[in-house]
């Protein structure tokens, strides 16, 4: 006897759960970056929000936004996307209402795993943040996230390369100087605060740098990378097959 099999329809696109909102942004993209497609295991869709500036995002708290990435989002659902989180952690100011106007799950900041990494830890222990922008990350952006006021926070700020390519968003990328700016403000995080016991990257363009800071500090990193993967399992779990 013949199965039959009857495929259902409802989407413009099929295969990528999740979608990204990103940045109006120029700054090269390398692999590893939450803009490089190649960073990701799984398919993806991508929305870029124009004129959502690193700058306007990161130092002005995406103001005037929200209503452009609410229509994004939207559409990114349209055409398939089961899921929604975006390419800055800075955007945890918008994770209330982006889940308030969509009909699925979002994930705004990797900011959000830093309760369930606190955790995981042994007592004595708690979690540190580090950030593209220490001068611009606000108690708001931390209580939309979820997290505690007063989280251990380092940053890339003030070094060679990293925030200022980011962040100004010029056309050229010194990797290694990129690298080792992330691995000093991981470095000075820990030497600051000696009872870290994990480290959280808020930005998602420190993904290709998260080995570094680990062999550097010895301690566990998690990146926008590890909270996407996390949250496309629960929107596409993987199926297995009885042999």
């Amino acid at each position: 006897m013949v199965s039959v099999q009857k495929a259902k329809g409802g989407k413009a696109i099929y295969g990528a759960s999740v979608g990204i909102l990103m940045l109006d942004a120029r700054f090269p993209r390398i692999p590893g970056d939450m803009g490089n497609a190649t960073t990701w295991p799984f398919p993806v869709h991508y929305k870029v929000v124009r004129d959502a500036s690193p700058d306007r995002v990161v130092r002005r708290k995406a103001e005037g936004l929200l209503e452009a990435f609410i229509a994004a989002a939207r559409e990114l659902v349209a055409d398939g996307a089961d899921g929604i989180t975006t390419n800055c952690g800075f955007l945890s100011l918008y994770q209330a209402d982006l889940a308030a106007a969509l009909d699925v799950p979002v994930a705004t900041s990797s900011l959000m795993q830093v309760p369930m990494v606190q955790r995981l830890l042994p007592p004595g222990k708690r979690v540190g943040i580090l950030t593209i922008s220490g001068s611009t990350l606000s108690e708001q952006h931390l209580t939309a996230a979820g997290v505690a006021a007063d989280t251990p926070v380092g940053s890339t700020e003030g070094g060679r390369e990293f925030s200022r390519v980011i962040l100004d968003n010029e056309l050229e990328l010194d990797v290694a100087a990129a690298r080792q700016d992330n691995v000093d403000a991981a470095l000075t995080l820990t030497a600051d605060h000696p009872d870290l016991g994990a480290i959280v990257l808020e930005c998602t363009n420190m993904i290709p740098y998260a080995a570094d800071i680990r062999a550097a500090t010895g301690l566990p990193v998690y990146s926008m990378l590890s909270f996407v993967s996390w949250f496309q399992s629960g929107l596409t779990p993987r199926e297995y097959q009885c042999t």
